[in-house]
């Protein structure tokens, strides 16, 4: 295992994913709150479009963070997420959808996939878990957002069988990294949560407590990183990082601590070159 840190915070408005995990032509992080146009509740580097805050100050942010990165915003590519698990895989002529405005971003997408370069995929957060996929050997990056539905209908899992039935990629080529997300302390949910993850893994002691009142704290990290494990994804080849977006809000947006009152955050990640 790497035990550099996962997350390097390299700017006051990115998260960026260790350089030494990653080839030297990829980039991939995470957004944080600060460093944007946008006023409360959506201060102040909301990515969102479908928050409620205003338009522009969502595509100026855009805008801040796609200098900062290195990728146009006419190269990202964002989907619809819907909490389900559809997996769109984006050539060039997809460029630009969903980035300036929501009504052109892919209908009916949570996880996205490319094989081509100067590309950004980008997806949105406030406590779901973004799961990132490359295969440097095979030239493939992809995400994928993963609430606590999307986990239960296996997202990750529904991305790496197309890459292996589609792509032709081995399993042991494929590397994912578990991004910031809502920790295990701070995701109380109901019975009927645990009920529908108990169909994709029976034995919750391992990712759930129960509480007094008949909930469960739901380790929803872990979740994903043991429906990885059974896809067959080698455990040296998981990266999970320790940043809870419910408990850091001088770093992250939660809509859980926020009542649903509040910005997003977004994951990305992109090939360099010609």
């Amino acid at each position: 295992m790497n035990d550099s840190p996962l997350f390097i915070q390299t700017d006051n408005d990115i998260l960026q994913l260790n350089h030494e995990r990653l080839p030297n032509d990829m980039k991939a992080g995470f957004s944080i709150r600060t460093g944007g146009v946008s006023s409360a509740p959506y201060q102040s580097l909301n990515m969102g479009f479908h928050v409620g805050d205003v338009d522009e100050d969502v595509r100026l942010n855009r805008k801040i963070l796609a200098e900062k990165i290195g990728f146009p915003l006419d190269c990202w590519v964002v989907g619809e997420q819907i909490h389900q698990a559809n997996i769109y895989k984006v050539a060039s002529n997809d460029k630009g959808k969903g980035a300036f405005s929501l009504h052109d971003s892919l209908k009916g997408i949570d996880g996205l996939y490319t094989s081509e370069r100067n590309i950004l995929l980008v997806s949105l957060y406030a406590d779901c878990v973004p799961l990132y996929f490359f295969a440097p050997n095979y030239d493939l990056i992809g995400v994928a957002h993963a609430g606590w539905k999307g986990t239960v209908l296996n997202i990750g899992a529904t991305l790496i069988e197309q890459w292996k039935s589609i792509e032709k990629v081995p399993i042991t080529e494929i590397q994912c990294v578990i991004g910031p997300s809502i920790g295990k302390k701070e995701y109380e949910v109901d019975e009927r949560v645990i009920q529908e993850v108990e169909k994709v893994l029976p034995n919750t002691d391992t990712f759930a407590t129960p509480l007094e009142n008949g909930h469960y704290l739901l380790d929803l990290k872990e979740v994903n990183k043991l429906l990885l494990e059974n896809e067959g994804i080698p455990i040296q080849n998981i990266s999970v990082t320790h940043h809870c977006t419910a408990s850091q809000l001088d770093l992250f947006f939660s809509h859980r601590k926020e009542k649903g009152q509040t910005g997003r955050m977004m994951s990305y990640i992109g090939m360099k070159g010609e």
